[in-house]
């Protein structure tokens, strides 16, 4: 797995992604469990949507 997430979309997704789980924490949601999937990509540095549309924005 080549990174493909750059540096600013790592740090938005990272947020991002703490920011649902906190809230599925707080508000007792299993819907927060959404928030690992932007967690995830930016911890990884790698989101397997970019591959099909060609996009890379670690350049």
């Amino acid at each position: 797995m080549t990174p493909n997430v750059g540096t600013l979309d790592r740090t938005l997704r990272i947020v991002a992604g703490v920011a649902i789980v906190g809230w599925g924490v707080y508000a007792q949601n299993w819907l927060g469990a959404i928030g690992l999937v932007p967690l995830a990509t930016g911890l990884l540095r790698w989101c397997p949507v970019y591959l099909p549309l060609k996009l890379n924005t670690g350049k």
